[in-house]
């Protein structure tokens, strides 16, 4: 048990994160299941819409499980509204997760619910305010973190400054998590749990495309970087993806669509260059578009039920954590590959 398994009422201190195109009900509430924390992706989800994905995923398991809202992307109003509308649809011993800081008035609608408010962030002075917004749990991104990319610190030196700065919070630390020694190291160095996204983005439950599920399985830590091509509909944050024939070009391409995206039985055109990722009611050139991945991918080696997963993750936590144990090596794990990585930003 950690501060965090106590706090949100996991078996495991991990959380799996909230990614749009990947975290929906069926993988939320699986590893919820499974005894971590499922987090359902609310992203841009319109209220009803998100509301009734809550209803979805409550009726899947009876342990504790969250909704991801991102303010940045929605705007403080609209994610307000999402807000408004799955609150009132979540179970007791749920919890609330926020990629980058919520307004005040995002906070105050959660805590005035009764649920704590995890916020990830990507820099000391962001944990501050985020404290002072009342996170009950802070989760410190590093660089090695696939998607957008909230600091330019990598995950072991940001622990050590929040923990040394913040010696009470409660901390997950996001980027570099694929094994249970992984999850082991971080508690070690003063985590209360992690985070992890790249992980469960292969899982059977996840709705991310197959062809992006396939990436992830098959790459390692250096076929990954650090760009700010993927902008539309998301700009102004770097972002960590797979390499792709963008990526590698010498000439920015036309912004022209090139996929669609089928939800509820509507299509949504996306552009070259859209911020989008691949799920599995994507079709088009999938191969040009933003596919997150941290570079904890090199230990990312099979599509796993997400049950699996988590099971083999808790026996390597466990082994790693029994007295006379020491954790698993560099060799096992991409998470110390990628801590010393300059944080250099493609851009094109």
């Amino acid at each position: 048990m950690t501060r965090l398994t106590t706090l949100l009422g996991l078996e495991l201190p991990l959380i799996q994160a909230g990614m749009g195109a990947v975290a929906g009900p069926a993988l939320c509430a699986a590893v919820s299941r499974a005894g971590a924390g499922g987090t359902l992706a609310l992203y841009r989800e319109p209220p009803a819409r998100a509301a009734r994905l809550v209803r979805e995923a409550a009726a899947s398991t009876d342990r504790p499980f969250g909704v991801n809202v991102v303010p940045e992307v929605t705007g403080p109003a609209a994610c307000l509204d999402q807000l408004r509308a799955v609150l009132p649809e979540l179970p007791r011993g749920a919890f609330v997760t926020s990629f980058g800081l919520p307004d005040t008035d995002a906070a105050r609608a959660v805590h005035g619910a009764g649920y704590p408010l995890v916020v990830q962030v990507g820099s000391v002075a962001e944990a501050g305010t985020a404290l002072g917004r009342g996170a009950a749990v802070l989760v410190l991104q590093g660089t090695e973190a696939g998607g957008h990319l909230l600091g330019r610190m990598p995950a072991d030196l940001l622990l050590a400054a929040v923990r040394a700065r913040y010696p009470q919070a409660v901390l997950a630390v996001a980027g570099g998590i694929a094994t249970g020694g992984d999850l082991a190291d971080a508690v070690a160095r003063g985590a209360d749990g992690a985070m992890a996204g790249t992980l469960f983005v292969p899982a059977g439950e996840s709705t991310a495309h197959p062809e992006f599920k396939r990436r992830v399985v098959g790459a390692v830590a250096d076929d990954t970087l650090i760009t700010s091509l993927f902008e539309i509909g998301w700009p102004h944050r770097p972002h960590r993806v797979l390499r792709n024939p963008l990526t590698t070009a010498e000439e920015r391409a036309p912004a022209t669509f090139i996929a669609t995206t089928r939800v509820d039985g509507r299509e949504h055109p996306v552009p070259r260059y859209s911020a989008a990722a691949p799920g599995d009611g994507t079709t088009g050139r999938i191969e040009e578009m933003a596919m997150y991945c941290g570079r904890s991918c090199t230990g990312v080696t099979a599509r796993d039920p997400a049950a699996v997963t988590v099971a083999r993750i808790r026996r390597e936590y466990e082994s790693a954590r029994r007295p006379g144990t020491s954790s698993p090596g560099p060799t096992n794990s991409a998470r110390t590959s990628g801590s010393r990585e300059p944080s250099q930003i493609q851009e094109r």
